[in-house]
């Protein structure tokens, strides 16, 4: 938002995004202020497989493979092998960013409690269930075992049975 008040020099109030741990920040720039850029890439890749390090990857084009810390991979439990995730790289350090699932991940549940009709009056009441990835997420009553459900990634809430 660029200010001009009656005294004094104008200014721009921002919010900036911090790419590497996701936080935001309010800052006040004064009119001439430089801000330095950086060149970020997003790039398509796969998950292959977890080991006591980290996750593997392959890039969907080029079938080159890196490994990323678990640190960098959010919402590493609802990962399944063969999914498909989108990374952001600093091109001028190739240094990995971030690494985002999509949206929606389809997921068969491996484990939940069976739902005894009349417990609840509530027609939203949840249940804890267990995703074949080992993640723990609520889910409504009518889901059973071995059922596949979408899951959104940015809130872990249950979306739908497929």
């Amino acid at each position: 938002q660029h200010v001009k008040p009656g005294k004094g020099p104008a200014f721009v109030k921002t919010k900036l995004r911090n790419l590497e741990n996701g936080r935001i920040l309010e800052n006040t720039f004064t009119a001439g202020a430089r801000v330095d850029t950086i060149n970020v890439e997003r790039r398509p890749y796969q998950f292959l497989y977890e080991d006591e390090d980290g996750f593997n990857f392959m890039h969907e084009e080029t079938f080159e493979q890196i490994h990323l810390p678990k640190d960098v991979v959010e919402n590493a439990d609802l990962m399944k092998e063969g999914q498909h995730v989108e990374m952001m790289f600093v091109v001028d350090d190739e240094r990995c960013l971030t690494c985002e699932l999509p949206t929606y991940v389809t997921l068969k549940v491996t484990y939940t409690e069976p739902a005894v009709k009349g417990n609840t009056a509530s027609t939203s009441a949840l249940k804890e269930c267990t995703l074949e990835t080992g993640a723990k997420i609520m889910v409504p009553l009518f889901i059973n075992q071995d059922d596949v459900i979408t899951v959104n990634t940015t809130d872990r809430s249950y979306g739908q049975r497929v």
